[in-house]
């Protein structure tokens, strides 16, 4: 039943954009958020560039017990996943004013 509703909604907003002139290939339904904001999405994507150079640099080594697999990737690694954890729940500072006026 509620599919049926939206399905509808969405028609409608079809129509009007078809009458109007202006056909967006995006749908997105009135009120909804991004999860994530563009600061977040940079964030997870400096993570995965460290986390991909980190298996780079061992697999170019192409030794197990070699330096850079046993003392500078696991640090590395660790931190870049950490990283992209941080940047999904990173949320920016508000510039809104709180409190009483001074």
């Amino acid at each position: 039943m509620k599919s049926s509703v939206k399905n509808s909604a969405k028609k409608e907003a079809n129509k009007e954009s078809k009458a109007s002139g202006k056909e967006s290939k995006i749908s997105v339904e009135p009120g909804v958020v991004m999860p994530l904001g563009a600061v977040n999405y940079l964030f997870i994507a400096l993570g995965a560039l460290v986390i991909v150079l980190s298996y780079a640099g061992m697999y170019i080594e192409k030794s197990v017990d070699g330096f850079f697999a046993l003392y500078i990737s696991p640090f590395t690694l660790i931190g870049a996943y950490l990283w992209v954890l941080y940047s999904i729940f990173y949320r920016p500072k508000s510039n809104k004013k709180s409190g009483t006026p001074s």
